[in-house]
C-alpha cells in the first residue's frame, strides 16, 4: 500500500494547511466496490466522482459506475485498459495499483461508512472554498466594490453547499404517499370548501384548484390593463390576512390556510403596493390617498385600516432589475428569517437571467431559465410561487380576446414548467376601448354591452396539473383595484355548473 501512502503524503505538503480529506478511506471504498459491485447501488445516489479528493480516485470511481451501469463487472482486470495511458496511474505504479486497492477484503464491511465520510469531507472542502472566495473578493478593491452583491453571491454559494448536503433523494413507498394524501384530505375537511393549500381569497377558485399548493408554480397571465398585479396582490393579502387571523385564534401555523407572503415587485414600489392594499381594505381610492383629496371620515378609515394591518405578514422587495439567482437568494433568506409560505413575482419578464450575454443573449433561453428557476424555487422552499406574465400581442389580433396558452410571451417553457396557468380576461376593458360618440347610431348598443360587461372578470384556468380546467367568474372594482367573488346571480350561466 506504499502508493496509497505516497498519495496521502503528497496531499499534505509541508507549509500548507491541508484540506479536509481521507485518502485511505477513498482507497478502501474503491477496493470494496471492486470486490463487491453490489455496493455501488448503496453509494452512487449520493456519492459523485467530484467528491473524491484525489482526482485519480475520482476517475476510478467514475469508471466503476460506468461499467456497472452497462451490467459489466468492474474489477482490476476490466478497469485496467481504461487506465493504461493515465499519467497519474503511472506515477503510482501503473494499473497494478487497482489490484492493490482490493488488498483488504475487510473494507467491504465499512464501505457505506467510508462513502459517508468521503461525502462529508467533500462538503467541508466546498465550504472552505466558499470562505476563501469570500475573503479574496472582500479584500480585492481593485474594481468597483459592491458589498451587497458579494453578500448575495456568498449566500447563493453557501446555499448550494447546504442544498447538496440535504437529505438523500429516495423513492417513497405507496404507503408513505397515501398517508400524505390522507393528511391533505383531512386538512381540506377541517378547513372547509375543499381547501387543501393556501387560500386564494376566492371561494370559486379555491373549490376548483383546492387552493395554492406547496411546491407549485402558478402563472397568472394577461394583457396590460387586465389587472394581473391587482389579482396577485389580492391573493397575497388574503393569504397573509388568513395567517394572521389563524395565529390570533391559536391555530398552529402548519394547520393554517394562510401563510406569510413575500412579494418581489419589479414594476411597482413597495409604497404603491401597500397603498393598493390599504385602498382596497379602507374603500378609499388610491387617487384620493395620493392627492390628499380625502374627507376626514375617509382618512380616519384609512388610518384605522393601516393600524389594523400593521402586523400583516406581507413582505415586499421592490429591488429593480433582479436576476433569478438574486431573487432565489433573497427568497431563501426570507424563508429562513420570516418563515414565508408563499412567493409572488411581479412580473416574470422583468427578471434577468444569470447569463452575461446582455441584449445579445437569446431571450427565449433566458425566459426558460427564469421559469425553470421559479419552479425550482417552489420545490426548494416547498411553497407556492405565483409568477405574473405578460401575453403576446397575438391576443389583440383575434376577434375573441380571451387568452390561450399559445399566447404566453417569449417561451413555451413557461407553460411547461407551470403547474397551473391562469389568464385574466375583462371584456369591459375591450368594450370601453370601442366607445362610439354619443350621437353615433351604435351608441345605445354599446351602452347595453358595457352594462353587461361592467365589473365582470373571468379567471380562465387553462392548465391545472392537479385537476380540471375551466373558467371562474370574478367581480372587479376598478376604483379600488379589487377582485372578489361575484354574487350567485351575477355568475355567468356557463360558470354555474
Amino acid at each position: 500500500m506504499a502508493e496509497i501512502l505516497r498519495i496521502a503524503e503528497s496531499a499534505s505538503e509541508p507549509g500548507t494547511q491541508a484540506l479536509p480529506q481521507n485518502i485511505e478511506a477513498e482507497a478502501a471504498l474503491l477496493g470494496a466496490l471492486m470486490i463487491d459491485n453490489r455496493l455501488v447501488e448503496d453509494v452512487q445516489l449520493k456519492l459523485q466522482p467530484h467528491h473524491f479528493f484525489e482526482p485519480l480516485h475520482g476517475r476510478i470511481y467514475e469508471s466503476i459506475l460506468r461499467l456497472t451501469d452497462k451490467n459489466m463487472i468492474a474489477n482490476p482486470v476490466t478497469l485496467k485498459p481504461l487506465f493504461d495511458a493515465d499519467e497519474a496511474m503511472k506515477e503510482v505504479g501503473g494499473p497494478s495499483y487497482l489490484a492493490q486497492l482490493t488488498g483488504s477484503g475487510a473494507a467491504v464491511i465499512g464501505a457505506r461508512d467510508f462513502a459517508a465520510q468521503i461525502y462529508d469531507l467533500a462538503l467541508l472542502r466546498a465550504l472552505v472554498g466558499v470562505g476563501r472566495d469570500l475573503v479574496e473578493s472582500a479584500l480585492d478593491t481593485s474594481e468597483e466594490v459592491a458589498p451587497l452583491a458579494q453578500i448575495e453571491q456568498a449566500e447563493t454559494e453557501l446555499y448550494k453547499v447546504a442544498e447538496e448536503g440535504g437529505a438523500e433523494g429516495r423513492a417513497k413507498s405507496f404507503g408513505e404517499a397515501a398517508l400524505a394524501s390522507i393528511r391533505n384530505a383531512e386538512a381540506a375537511l377541517n378547513r372547509g370548501g375543499g381547501l387543501t393549500g393556501i387560500t386564494t381569497g376566492f371561494q370559486g377558485l379555491n373549490g376548483r384548484i383546492g387552493g395554492l399548493q406547496r411546491s407549485d408554480l402558478i402563472i397568472v397571465a394577461g394583457r396590460p390593463g387586465m389587472g394581473k398585479s391587482a389579482l396577485a396582490t389580492n391573493m397575497a393579502f388574503a393569504a397573509a390576512e388568513r395567517f394572521m387571523q389563524d395565529q390570533s385564534d391559536g391555530i398552529d401555523a402548519k394547520a393554517s390556510a394562510g401563510a406569510p407572503v413575500a412579494i418581489f415587485s419589479l414594476e411597482m414600489s413597495a409604497e404603491q403596493l401597500v397603498t393598493r392594499v390599504l385602498s382596497e381594505q379602507a374603500q378609499v381610492t388610491a387617487e384620493q390617498i395620493r392627492t390628499g383629496n380625502i374627507a376626514k371620515q375617509e382618512f380616519a378609515s384609512f388610518a384605522r385600516t393601516a393600524d389594523r394591518l400593521h402586523s400583516l405578514p406581507l413582505y415586499i422587495d421592490d429591488t429593480p432589475g433582479l436576476t433569478i439567482a438574486a431573487l432565489r437568494t433573497r427568497a431563501r433568506r426570507l424563508k429562513r428569517q420570516k418563515g414565508i409560505g408563499m412567493v409572488v413575482v411581479d412580473y416574470l419578464q422583468l427578471l434577468q437571467g444569470t447569463g452575461r450575454g446582455g441584449a445579445s443573449e437569446n431571450r427565449v433561453q433566458e425566459i426558460s431559465e427564469i421559469s425553470r428557476g421559479l419552479k425550482q424555487l417552489a420545490k426548494e422552499l416547498d411553497v407556492p410561487v405565483i409568477g405574473l406574465s405578460q401575453l403576446s400581442r397575438a391576443v389583440e389580433q383575434r376577434e375573441d380576446k380571451r387568452p390561450q396558452l399559445a399566447d404566453l410571451r417569449e417561451s413555451g417553457s413557461i407553460e411547461q414548467d407551470a403547474d397551473i396557468v391562469m389568464f385574466i380576461y375583462r371584456e369591459e376593458y375591450y368594450v370601453a376601448s370601442r366607445k362610439p360618440a354619443e350621437d353615433h347610431p351604435d351608441f345605445m348598443a354599446w351602452q347595453e354591452q358595457m352594462e353587461r360587461a361592467y365589473g365582470r372578470a373571468e379567471l380562465i384556468v387553462a392548465k391545472n396539473r392537479h385537476g380540471a380546467t375551466g373558467k371562474e367568474p370574478l367581480r372587479f372594482q376598478g376604483r379600488y383595484t379589487k377582485f372578489s367573488d361575484p354574487a350567485d346571480e351575477d355568475r355567468l350561466p356557463e360558470m354555474r355548473s
